[in-house]
């Protein structure tokens, strides 16, 4: 099955998400091909100006990331941007995801990641900061 994200084309945030048969998007050589799911989305769902569709994959290996709504269309990367999770965080040109300004400490002991320690970002301190579990 392929998926695609139908993308509002004012702000190029992703609306939706479809899956499609995989029969629906190949061509006489069966080969995939976006262009015609593309044109069987717009003979099912008719064709919307406001709206554009783009393929996903799942495994990351088209266009960055796997689309989710609230997610943005950037052509000109030619990736799904997640939203991003915190002012401070700057964006991974080659992910196409969102980076802390430091690196998440990786010092946890076994005995703290089975007691339920972990690390949590804040935004006020620009830090990591650890959290256990009570």
């Amino acid at each position: 099955m392929a998926h695609f994200a139908k993308i509002r084309v004012a702000d190029n945030q992703v609306v939706h998400v479809s899956g499609v048969d995989n029969w629906n998007i190949v061509d006489g050589e069966g080969n995939e091909v976006e262009a015609i799911g593309i044109a069987y989305l717009e003979q099912v769902h008719g064709v919307d100006a406001d709206h554009i569709w783009r393929q996903t994959s799942y495994n990351g290996n088209m266009r960055k990331n796997y689309a989710g709504i609230g997610m943005t269309w950037d052509a000109d990367r030619n990736a799904f941007i997640p939203p991003k999770p915190y002012n401070s965080w700057v964006l991974n040109e080659e992910t196409c995801r969102w980076d802390a300004p430091t690196p998440m400490p990786t010092d946890l002991t076994e005995e703290e990641i089975e007691a339920g320690t972990h690390y949590s970002w804040d935004e006020e301190t620009t830090a990591w900061v650890k959290v256990t579990r009570t």
